[in-house]
C-alpha cells in the first residue's frame, strides 16, 4: 500500500520554527556567562571524569540552570583546542562532558584566554573557571594575557589539583591580575570541586553581592581573594 504523500511545511511553519530558534538564541544570550575549561591532557582524565559528575552539583549550588549560560572549553592532544556552544542544561554538558577523552599533549593556557577574551568581546563573560595541575608556557605570557582579562572585566577563578610551586605561583598571579580567585583542589575531596565551582557560577549570576550571601569555606575562600 502507497504511503501517503508527506506534508510539506508552509511558509508560516518555517516562520514558526525561524521565531522559535531566535528565541531560544535570544534566550541563551541574556543569561549570565560563564566558561568552564579543564585540561583534557592525559594526566587530567581522573580529575575530568570528577568533574562531569561534579558540574550538575555546581549549578544546584549556583541556582536554576535556567539562569546561567556555560561554555564548555578544553585542550588536549597536538593543538586542540574545543569550545561548545552555550548551554543553558546542565543534563547537555554532562553528556558532553561524557564523550570527551583525554589525550596526552601540551598544555594550551594561553591560546583558552586567547579565546575567552575574544568570546568577552563579542557579548561579555561573567567568569571563567579553570581546572588543571600543570603549565607548559611562558609565565609572563600567561599573566600579560591574565592582566588584559581584568582590564576588560574578565575574572579567572583557576583551581590547582597537584602541588607544584611554580604552577601555583603563576596562577596565583593570573588571577591576581585578572580580578579572580585561586584555589586549590584535591584529588581525594572532590566535594571542594564542588563548592568552589558553585561559588564561581554563583559569582557569574550576582557579582560579590551573591557570593557574599553563600555560606561555606569556598565562598569565604574566594572573597577573600576577591577583597584584596
Amino acid at each position: 500500500m502507497a504511503k501517503p504523500p508527506a506534508r510539506r511545511s508552509t511558509s508560516g511553519d518555517i516562520a514558526q520554527f525561524l521565531q522559535k530558534s531566535r528565541d531560544i538564541t535570544e534566550f541563551v544570550e541574556r543569561q549570565p556567562r560563564l566558561i568552564f575549561a579543564i585540561d583534557a591532557t592525559a594526566s587530567r582524565q581522573p580529575t575530568w571524569d570528577r568533574a562531569s559528575h561534579l558540574q550538575q552539583s555546581m549549578f544546584r549550588a549556583s541556582g536554576k540552570i535556567n539562569s546561567l549560560a556555560v561554555q564548555l572549553c578544553y585542550y588536549r592532544g597536538f593543538g586542540e583546542l574545543q569550545a561548545s556552544r552555550w548551554l543553558t542544561d546542565s543534563d547537555a554538558l554532562a553528556r558532553l562532558m561524557g564523550t570527551v577523552q583525554c589525550e596526552g599533549g601540551h598544555t594550551q593556557i594561553a591560546r583558552l584566554l586567547r579565546h575567552a577574551l575574544q568570546e568577552h568581546n563579542r557579548m561579555p563573560v561573567q567568569a571563567l573557571a579553570f581546572i588543571g595541575d600543570a603549565l607548559e608556557e611562558n609565565p609572563d605570557t600567561l599573566c600579560e594575557l591574565a592582566g588584559q582579562c581584568g582590564l576588560l572585566k574578565l575574572p579567572l577563578f583557576l583551581f590547582q589539583e597537584g602541588h607544584d610551586s611554580a604552577v601555583e605561583q603563576c596562577l596565583q598571579s593570573m588571577a591576581r591580575l585578572s580580578g579572580g580567585a585561586w584555589g586549590r583542589f584535591d584529588a581525594h575531596s572532590a566535594e571542594i570541586l564542588a563548592g568552589l565551582l558553585g561559588a564561581v557560577a554563583s559569582y557569574a549570576r550576582g557579582g560579590r553581592t551573591a557570593l557574599e550571601t553563600l555560606e561555606g569555606d569556598s565562598a569565604k575562600l574566594l572573597l577573600r581573594q576577591l577583597n584584596h
